[in-house]
């Protein structure tokens, strides 16, 4: 590590930590290492920034935030040989949890420095926006179609931030048990290479293995250097059998649950229900109001809508992590 860029995303994660930042900035610098430190106000700031960063000469990008400015910052650096580095500033920090970065700042910028650089895959969704444009973004955590999106789409981001993950969570309860089911249809390739269908009501694939906090190992399999998606897919409307799932999760057991089959896939096409003559299943919610639409998320950010379609990148990223 010789140059390195520091994105910081000031509305990340609980009240500006600008006194841990600049603490942790002095340790990379200690190293002998240039620095420069950039402010992202948006989403789009921290993405163009990681491609000005490359075009810089920078080696190493710093992604100050939560998964959500990571996911911003790898926009910029998919494809390129500048490591992305992680000072852990968010609320979840799902990633760093699964690196095992510290989650003082100070002790992250220790580890990034006497860290190492290892390359990953990195998973590919491609939807259509809510401009009605098709789009592409990379994700390391997970990208999701079905409930958990409905629940980024109706949830508002600044609760996180202001009150911290267990409003979060509560409000999110209470959306998901209110939540009509709507059904989408997938077709994906298994491990042999055969194509297969399912209607579903949620799909989730997942790269990490071990979100922190209380929710520990999601999906059985999953892991950064998977080269396939390993994915949750439900084809259940039965809220009985998402507790199941999830509390199996949270005690650390697998259990075999109707309804709800974990997939290795190497692509994943995700569509609504085509209208039939007869006026069957369109896609539209079971309270008759005629809403179709179905949203798509990745690292916890909402993206649009179905159609999508999900792959995987292989040596995508270079990361810096604990040696």
């Amino acid at each position: 590590m010789n140059k390195a860029t520091i994105l910081f995303n000031p509305n990340s994660g609980r009240p500006r930590r600008d006194r841990e930042l600049d603490h942790a900035i002095g340790i990379i610098q200690s190293a002998g290492v240039r620095t420069e430190l950039t402010v992202c106000r948006s989403s789009q700031e921290a993405t163009d920034n990681a491609r000005c960063a490359v075009a810089a000469g920078s080696d190493t990008v710093f992604a100050c935030g939560g998964d959500g400015t990571i996911h911003d910052v790898i926009q910029g650096l998919a494809g390129t040989e500048v490591a992305l580095a992680v000072l852990p500033l968010g609320t979840a920090n799902a990633l760093a949890h699964d690196l095992g970065i510290p989650l003082r700042p100070s002790a992250a910028a220790h580890a990034a420095v006497d860290g190492k650089v290892r390359r990953i895959p990195l998973g590919r969704i491609e939807y259509e926006d809510f401009n009605g444009k098709s789009s592409a973004r990379y994700f390391t955590v997970a990208a999701g179609i079905g409930v958990d999106a409905h629940l980024f789409y109706k949830l508002n981001a600044d609760l996180k931030n202001r009150s911290g993950m267990t409003a979060y969570y509560l409000k999110a309860w209470q959306l998901w048990a209110t939540y009509r089911m709507r059904r989408f249809e997938a077709e994906y390739a298994n491990g042999s290479g055969q194509r297969q269908r399912a209607s579903l009501t949620e799909l989730l694939a997942v790269r990490i293995r071990f979100f922190g906090n209380i929710l520990r190992e999601l999906v059985p399999g999953a892991s950064l250097d998977c080269s396939d998606l390993r994915a949750v897919m439900c084809r259940t409307a039965s809220r009985t059998a998402y507790l199941q799932y999830v509390t199996g999760a949270l005690l650390g057991r697998q259990w075999n649950i109707k309804g709800i089959d974990l997939v290795s896939c190497s692509e994943v096409v995700c569509r609504l229900p085509e209208k039939n003559a007869s006026g069957g299943n369109d896609g539209r919610s079971s309270d008759g109001h005629g809403d179709d639409r179905v949203y798509v998320e990745a690292d916890g950010e909402l993206l649009g809508r179905l159609p999508a379609r999900m792959t995987m990148q292989p040596n995508a990223l270079c990361l810096v992590v604990p040696a």
